[in-house]
């Protein structure tokens, strides 16, 4: 499989490792120092595009890959206020786009562990349900779109919280998500019940960011495959 890299930091250095390790090839990799390489032309020689990059640069990139004909693996996060739009774009050029906020296989599994327990939680409403995610200096969106996932699902299965909140609690339909800044933190996502007299907490922590570029490679390998709006519940068959 041939591979375009657009956004070639630390992650797309990862994912390019990754890549070659399982006998792929990188013929594009785009960032900051050569945005004019970009073109439809340059993308059209690569069977899947890998994008990982900003959240004001994110819609152009999807919207430049549908052009081209190539499926497109993103996991910008951030971006979501375009989410109509680029399914349009996707579906005019009968093209193939897969998001995730999050490739690591270990947090797709946690997503489904949350939805479960808020399940068996909805109804006690003596637990207080809260959550904190804790990633790098160099995060650029807080709350992180895993955690904004967590949430979505939360409120989803919580009859007491219909919206999350970054401030404190205002009121008791509110769900509080603290993120915190830190060194080197690849990503940590902990959520708690609290009541009176226990807590009860899940929490995922990822060890580096191999399994985010794994995920995102097997999503690649999946794309090129399939069409139409995918996720990483397509590629895990939940």
């Amino acid at each position: 499989m041939k591979i375009a890299l657009i956004g070639y930091g630390k992650m797309g250095k990862e994912i390019e490792a990754i890549a070659l390790s399982r006998g792929h090839e990188v013929v594009l990799t785009i960032d900051v120092t050569n945005p004019e390489d970009s073109t439809i032309e340059n993308l059209q020689k690569a069977d899947v595009a890998i994008e990982f990059t900003r959240p004001e640069s994110a819609k152009a990139n999807y919207l430049k890959c549908f052009e081209a004909g190539v499926p497109v693996v993103s996991g910008t996060t951030g971006w979501l206020n375009d989410e109509a739009e680029v399914k349009t774009a996707m579906a005019n050029n009968n093209g193939t786009f897969f998001y995730a906020s999050n490739f690591s296989l270990g947090v797709n599994l946690f997503f489904e562990l949350n939805k479960k327990l808020a399940k068996l939680m909805n109804g006690f409403n003596e637990y207080q349900v809260s959550m904190e995610e804790t990633h790098h200096t160099q995060k650029l969106d807080a709350p992180s779109g895993t955690a904004i996932t967590l949430a979505e699902d939360l409120i989803e299965e919580l009859d007491q919280k219909t919206e999350w909140k970054l401030a404190n609690q205002r009121n008791e339909n509110e769900l509080v998500i603290n993120p915190i800044r830190r060194g080197f933190v690849p990503g940590i996502h902990t959520i708690t019940y609290e009541s009176l007299v226990d807590t009860i907490t899940i929490s995922h922590s990822a060890k580096s960011r191999q399994g985010f570029a794994l995920g995102a490679v097997l999503a690649a390998e999946f794309a090129q495959n399939n069409k139409g709006w995918l996720g990483m519940k397509d590629l895990l068959n939940i």
